[in-house]
């Protein structure tokens, strides 16, 4: 183990919430296997003994976390394309393709960002989120694009992660929805967990991990609305999920509005390629230099598109 260690003071008792999920929303950019894997290893104590993944943080409880030496990757380095905007020793900003897998998984294995990553920078970057995600403080689903900050080392890995947890990052995505959204701005909070019967979706759900987004009209189209979002947390699909709770889900996501999205090519005789959805805005505090940084991207060729063939004069 190293000597570098990161200490949580829990302020109130978390009768509901497990330890790893606790720590999960402390350390974002840490995976939950790789914090069980630390718990497990004795890596993480709780008021100085070893404690279960399935253990309830207690207020005033200290907990301790001892982050291991990054080990050699287990991914394979691949020379792929990347939009990279912004690089220096300590970080990497880049405007991630629709369709690229962030890291490996089961039926994703070679052509993912991390894959990428690591050609091109020659394997410089953080151990924190485990062989499998060097470097990656947070995540894009597959078929949304835009903007994501990558750490090159385990000191920017957690001062990033930090300012994720502490909703210090500001994080705007621009996204097509179908149908014709009421209200010119507004915000949703509903709590997000796994779906009960079908694992693989998230669903809002009494219980579930609070998660809240604000948007804004930006313009009204043919059947459906141009919006932007703020993340105010970061749970899985969370835009996604919150606009089908409004019933309005995302052009083009089969996946939460099928229904929706087969009614607007009806409509229209648009139907959109992939999920909507796109992360324009970045801005956060550099870690080394403690600048506030700000990052654009602009839409990806799909989605101006899309735009157009829906803003066609009614």
């Amino acid at each position: 183990m190293s000597e570098r260690t990161d200490t949580v003071i829990v302020e109130a008792s978390q009768p509901s919430v497990r330890l790893d999920a606790f720590l999960r929303d402390h350390f974002p950019g840490v995976s939950r296997v790789a914090l069980q894997r630390l718990l497990r290893e004795g890596a993480i104590l709780v008021n100085g003994a070893t404690a279960k993944a399935t253990h309830h943080p207690q207020a005033g409880e200290r907990i301790t976390v001892s982050w291991p030496e990054p080990r050699a990757p287990a991914v394979e380095a691949r020379d792929l394309p990347l939009n990279v905007l912004f690089e220096d020793e300590w970080l990497v900003v880049l405007n991630k393709a629709a369709g690229m897998v962030v890291h490996p998984a089961a039926g994703n294995e070679d052509n993912t960002l991390v894959n990428a990553l690591l050609h091109h920078c020659r394997g410089r970057l953080s151990g924190i989120g485990g062989v499998a995600r060097p470097g990656i403080v947070h995540r894009l689903d597959q078929f949304t694009s835009g903007l994501m900050v990558v750490a090159k080392n385990d000191a920017t890995h957690l001062a990033l992660s930090r300012q994720f947890a502490e909703r210090e990052v500001v994080k705007l995505y621009d996204a097509i929805l179908c149908g014709e959204l009421p209200r010119s701005e507004g915000e949703v909070n509903a709590p997000i967990a796994r779906h009960p019967s079908h694992r693989k979706v998230m669903t809002v759900l009494e219980g579930g991990r609070a998660a809240r987004t604000s948007y804004r009209v930006l313009e009204r189209l043919r059947a459906a609305t141009l919006v932007e979002a703020r993340l105010h947390t970061g749970r899985t699909h969370q835009i996604r999920v919150h606009f089908k709770h409004l019933g309005y889900p995302l052009a083009g996501d089969e996946t939460y509005g099928k229904r929706q999205n087969a009614r607007l090519a009806e409509l229209t005789g648009v139907r959109a390629p992939r999920q909507m959805l796109h992360a324009r805005f970045l801005a956060f505090q550099h870690p080394a230099t403690d600048r506030r940084v700000e990052f654009h991207a602009p839409w990806p060729a799909d989605f101006e598109q899309t735009v157009r063939l829906l803003g066609r004069s009614r």
